[in-house]
């Protein structure tokens, strides 16, 4: 049987075309990627709401992350990342949601999103943004340190997509100095995001420069 090949379409630098990597590195098939922004023509073909990262395998389009990972994990990782029990799946969606919906929007839009473009733009740092959006970045990283304190994972004992998905939302976090240093005085969280960033899937995934932002 020939080895599947998972291609993706989405921007190379991203958290969730980083997810999807990470789950294929799991699975262990290969990936592509090719450049595709967001707006152009080719990813409205590709996704109705205009989103990025979409996906070709197995003769599939697929687009939306949680769909995508699942899919991979389901067809080509016998659900390896999935949990079986209910009450301890539940824990694995309730806390990608809380990924997707409250860490990655703050955490985007009032951290990242103002670093780089100061970065790369070259546009003055707004770091009145910045600081608005601490407290509310410093909130959810409490919350999620008390869940590192009460279970090795997210879900529970075992390493799930929800450990993958927190883990690519909060790395870029925390390549920031304001990240850097709420996450410096969280130390089971500091703890958990050095010990599972060495999983081979994410080394596998790192981007070539994970230099402060």
């Amino acid at each position: 049987m020939p080895q599947p090949t998972l291609h993706i379409h989405g921007t190379i630098i991203s958290t969730y075309s980083r997810i999807v990597q990470t789950v294929a590195e799991e699975a262990g098939i290969s990936w592509t990627i090719t450049a595709t922004p967001a707006g152009s023509p080719e990813n409205r073909r590709r996704h109705p709401f205009r989103k990025v990262p979409t996906v070709e395998i197995d003769g599939l389009n697929l687009y939306e992350s949680v769909a995508i990972c699942q899919y991979i994990d389901n067809a080509h990782n016998d659900g390896a990342l999935q949990p079986d029990d209910p009450a301890t799946r539940a824990e694995m969606d309730r806390w990608i949601s809380v990924a997707n919906n409250y860490l990655f929007p703050v955490a985007e839009h009032g951290l990242l999103m103002p670093r780089l473009a100061h970065r790369v733009l070259k546009t003055p740092l707004r770091s009145d943004i910045i600081e608005a959006a601490l407290p509310e970045i410093a909130e959810h990283l409490g919350i999620v340190c008390q869940r590192v304190e009460e279970t090795p994972c997210f879900a529970g004992a075992e390493f799930s997509l929800a450990d993958i998905f927190v883990y690519c939302i909060l790395r870029p976090v925390q390549m920031t100095s304001e990240g850097d240093n709420l996450i410096g005085q969280l130390l089971p969280l500091r703890h958990w995001l050095n010990k599972i960033g060495k999983r081979p899937s994410l080394v596998a995934t790192r981007w070539e420069s994970e230099e402060q932002l």
